[in-house]
């Protein structure tokens, strides 16, 4: 694997991010995960708008990068047109301590990888160990810290599911460990609001620009649900089974936008 680190395309085995790099020793970063089709890259410039809010969150400086460039160069690199890119932002080399340095150095890492084939339908639970603060201002920012998450997805695999949603402090729905969560219940299409803890999905946007709409969805709620499927940047995934319970084998919805959508 060739990767694109700090200006450079390197090997991946001579590429070296200092042992004092924030990213690493607290989590002091963010990143962005894209498809790439086709030799394109879908949807860079929500991703990137998405980048730098989250960089203005943290008081983290963006580096002047051609991210295009860069991407386009690790894929052809690595011989792929089809593939997924990600594109990791840390604030670099620090001292030790909390308080980050007042000039800092990012360090920016960009990698390829070829496209995953399409996942089946996904077995869901709803996590108990961990909770989504809708509250902090890191809720909508898709940080290097992904601890919540990954409880809630080893609780998952404890459980035989392939995913788990999170509740919010509220008992509310808020969105999977790494997906949107729509629900089509009568003749509706929702997903949870942002306010309620759902990270702002590039492909979670692109459904609601001309489908469904935003609601206040509990446990409760997704019982009643005809369709379930989530949604990233890599595409539509449908959920067949939600807590044990069976959901029809059918996806219409789900199907319909995945052809709407070109994915």
């Amino acid at each position: 694997m060739i990767l694109w680190l700090n200006g450079a395309l390197v090997e991946h085995g001579a590429g070296r991010i200092a042992p004092d790099d924030r990213g690493f020793t607290l989590g002091d970063g963010l990143f962005e995960t894209l498809r790439a089709k086709g030799g394109a890259l879908w949807h860079l410039h929500a991703h990137l708008a998405r980048l730098a809010a989250g960089a203005r969150v943290l008081g983290l400086p963006l580096p002047q990068v051609d991210f295009k460039a860069a991407a386009l160069a690790v894929l052809e690199a690595n011989g792929l047109s089809d593939g997924v890119v990600r594109i990791t932002l840390s604030r670099g080399s620090g001292p030790r301590g909390v308080l980050p340095p007042a000039e800092p150095q990012p360090t920016v890492l960009i990698t390829a990888a070829p496209a995953p084939p399409p996942a089946p339908p996904a077995r869901l639970i709803i996590a108990r160990v961990t909770r989504r603060n809708e509250l902090s201002p890191l809720h909508a920012v898709k940080s290097l810290n992904y601890l919540d998450n990954i409880l809630a997805r080893q609780e998952a695999a404890a459980r035989g599911a392939d995913d788990a949603l999170l509740l919010n402090t509220r008992e509310r729905v808020a969105e999977s460990t790494i997906a949107n969560l729509f629900v089509v219940i009568g003749n509706m299409l929702l997903t949870p609001s942002v306010c309620e803890g759902a990270l702002p999905g590039i492909m979670r946007a692109e459904v609601l620009r001309e489908h469904g709409s935003e609601a206040t969805l509990r446990e409760e709620d997704l019982a009643q649900a005809q369709e379930i499927f989530l949604t990233s940047s890599l595409g539509i995934r449908s959920v067949s089974h939600l807590e044990g319970r069976d959901l029809p084998a059918t996806y219409p919805v789900a199907e319909s936008l995945r052809a709407s959508l070109g994915l």
